[in-house]
C-alpha cells in the first residue's frame, strides 16, 4: 500500500496503482494539512470576501455572485454541467492513474477540500470502483475539466462506473461497497475538476512504455543489422565518445553487446565489399539515442507535474491567503507530450526502413524476395511491410503538435488553452503503432535469420529468435500474419524478450 503524504509520488508508484491495482492510504500528516486548508475556507465563508468558484460562478461567470444558500447547489451543478465528454471511454489504467494523481494533488493541503472528500475518492480507488470517463472534451487549460468531472460524478453517486468487471450505476456500486455518496460543499466541486490529471496520466503511462520500446528498438536494430550482414564497427565506443549524448552511447552499447559473438558477423569480415551500411543500420544509435534523451527530459517534467498542485484558487493557511492563479494550465505537459509522440514516432520511422531493407532483395542482395521461398507463388512478408509503412505514415500525421493550437472558450475568459490532452492521446496512439512496427521488424529479422542457417547469430540474439519462434513458426508458405504480429507485440508489451535476453547479457539500459 502506497502512503500518500502530499510530498513525493514516483512514476513507478503511479504505474503500480494504474496497472497492478495497488492500494493507497493517507498519512496522519496529510490529514492535518488538509484540515488546516479547509479551515481557511470555512473562515472566509463567514466573511464577505469574494472567492472564485466558492461564492461566484466559474469561467466567464466569475463575476456572478452566488448566495450562501446556493453554494452546495453550485458545486453539484459544476460537476453535472462539466460532465460533457464524448468519444471512446478511457482505459481503466488511465482512470486509475488519474484518480491517484488527483488524490495526491489534493493531499498537499492547498485545495481547501474536506478530508472526507479525499477519503471517499481513496475508497473508490481502493475498491476498484472506476468512473466511466469519455476520452474527448479536455482543452488542457483550466486543466482536464471535463474528464475530471466524470470522475467527480461518481463521488456524488451519479453517472456510470465499472465495478467488478461490469458497468453499473454509480449509486448502486457505492451502496454495495458501503460508501456514502458525497454531498459537495463550498469549493469542492471546483477542486475536483481543476487539474492536469488526464494529461499527466497519459504521460506517465506512455512514457513508461516508450522506455521499454526503446530497448526493443535496439534489439530489433541489432538483429536486423546482423542478418543484413551489417557491421558492428558503428557501435565502437571511440565514435560515441566524440559525440557524448547519453542516449546515443547507451543505444550503441546495447547494440554492440547484443551483436557480439555472432557467427554471421564473423563470416563476412574477410573481403567484404560493403564499405559502410545504410543509415537505418549505421545511425541507429544516434536516432534511438535522441529518442532516449527526449524520454529522460520528459520524465523530469512529468515527475514535477505528478507532485504539483494544479488547483485554483489555492489556499495558503500559513499566510491566510486564497490566491487565484493558473497552475491548471497544461502547457508544460502539452509541449512534452507532443515531443514524446515525435520521439516515439522516430523509433518507428527507422524501424520500418530496416524492415524495407529486409524484404527487398535488391537491398539485402542475398536474402530472397520478401523473405520467402518460391516468391511469386508466395508473397511472404510483402504485406507486413505495407502495414508498417501505413503505421509510420499515420504517426507522421499524429506527430503534428497539438500544443501549437489554441481556441478560446468560456466567452473569451479562457482565451489560451494547451490542447495537452489531445497531445497525450496522440502520443498513446503513436506508441501503439510503433510497437506494432517494431514487432513487424522482429518478425522479418527472425525470418531472415532462417536463411543464414547453419550460421548462428550471437547468443543474445539467438534467444530473441527463440522467443519469436515460440509464438510464430518460420514462414514456409503464405499464411495469415495478423496473429503473428499480435503475438510478437505481446512479447514486447510483457517484456518477455527483454527478460530472456538479460539472462545472457548484462542489463540492457
Amino acid at each position: 500500500m502506497i502512503a500518500l503524504n502530499g510530498n513525493i509520488l514516483t512514476l513507478d508508484q503511479v504505474i503500480s496503482v494504474a496497472r497492478n491495482k495497488e492500494k493507497v492510504k493517507l498519512t496522519p500528516e496529510t490529514k492535518k494539512k488538509v484540515s488546516r486548508s479547509r479551515a481557511v475556507i470555512e473562515k472566509k465563508l463567514s466573511s464577505s470576501e469574494v472567492i472564485y468558484g466558492v461564492n461566484t460562478g466559474v469561467g466567464e461567470l466569475s463575476n456572478t455572485a452566488i448566495p450562501l444558500a446556493k453554494m452546495k447547489e453550485l458545486q453539484k451543478n459544476m460537476i453535472r454541467s462539466h460532465s460533457a465528454g464524448v468519444g471512446e471511454f478511457l482505459p481503466e489504467e488511465v482512470v486509475r492513474a488519474m484518480m491517484v494523481l488527483r488524490i495526491h494533488s489534493l493531499a498537499h493541503g492547498y485545495s481547501g477540500v474536506r478530508l472526507k472528500l479525499i477519503e471517499t475518492l481513496t475508497c473508490l480507488l481502493n475498491e476498484d470502483i472506476l468512473p466511466i470517463v469519455p476520452g474527448q472534451g479536455s482543452l488542457g487549460a483550466s486543466g482536464d475539466l471535463i474528464p475530471l468531472a466524470h470522475i467527480a460524478l461518481a463521488l456524488i453517486g451519479e453517472g456510470d462506473v465499472l465495478y467488478k468487471g461490469k458497468k453499473r450505476k454509480a449509486k448502486s456500486a457505492l451502496k454495495q461497497s458501503g460508501i456514502e455518496p458525497l454531498e459537495l460543499k463550498a469549493k469542492e466541486g471546483l477542486a475536483l475538476i481543476n487539474g492536469t490529471q488526464l494529461m499527466t496520466a497519459l504521460g506517465v503511462l506512455c512514457l513508461y512504455e516508450a522506455k521499454n520500446l526503446a530497448r526493443h528498438a535496439d534489439i530489433a536494430a541489432a538483429l536486423s543489422t546482423d542478418v543484413l550482414k551489417g557491421s558492428i564497427n558503428h557501435t565502437d565506443p571511440l565514435i560515441h565518445k566524440l559525440r557524448p549524448h547519453n542516449g546515443q552511447g547507451v543505444s550503441a552499447a546495447n547494440i554492440r553487446k547484443l551483436m557480439e559473438g555472432s557467427d554471421i558477423w564473423s563470416s563476412h569480415q574477410e573481403g567484404c565489399e560493403r564499405v559502410q551500411d545504410a543509415y537505418s543500420l549505421r545511425c541507429a544509435p544516434q536516432v534511438h539515442g535522441a529518442s532516449r534523451d527526449t524520454f529522460d527530459y520528459i520524465e523530469k517534467v512529468i515527475t514535477t507535474e505528478i507532485n504539483a498542485v494544479t488547483d485554483n484558487p489555492l489556499i495558503f493557511p500559513d499566510d491566510d491567503k486564497i490566491l487565484n492563479g493558473g497552475n491548471f494550465h497544461g502547457q508544460p505537459l502539452a509541449l512534452v507530450l507532443d515531443f514524446l509522440g515525435i520521439a516515439i514516432a522516430e523509433l518507428g520511422n527507422i524501424s520500418e526502413r530496416r524492415t524495407a531493407r529486409l524484404v527487398d532483395h535488391k537491398l539485402s542482395r542475398f536474402l530472397p524476395p520478401f523473405l520467402t521461398k518460391e516468391s511469386g507463388l508466395n508473397s511472404g512478408f510483402m504485406a507486413a511491410q505495407y502495414t508498417a509503412a501505413a503505421l509510420v505514415s499515420e504517426n507522421k500525421i499524429l506527430s503534428h503538435p497539438a500544443s501549437v493550437d489554441s481556441i478560446t472558450s468560456s466567452a473569451n475568459q479562457e482565451d489560451h488553452v494547451s490542447m495537452g490532452a489531445i497531445a497525450g492521446t496522440h502520443a498513446r496512439t503513436i506508441l501503439e503503432n510503433t510497437s506494432n512496427v517494431i514487432a513487424i521488424e522482429l518478425l522479418c529479422a527472425a525470418q531472415a535469420l532462417d536463411f543464414h542457417h547453419p550460421l548462428k547469430t550471437s547468443k543474445a540474439l539467438e534467444i530473441v529468435y527463440d522467443q519469436i519462434r515460440e509464438v510464430s513458426p518460420t514462414l514456409k508458405k503464405d499464411r495469415v500474419l495478423h496473429k503473428d504480429i499480435e503475438k510478437i507485440n505481446n512479447l514486447i508489451d510483457d517484456r518477455t524478450i527483454i527478460n530472456k535476453v538479460e539472462e545472457i547479457v548484462n542489463s540492457l539500459n
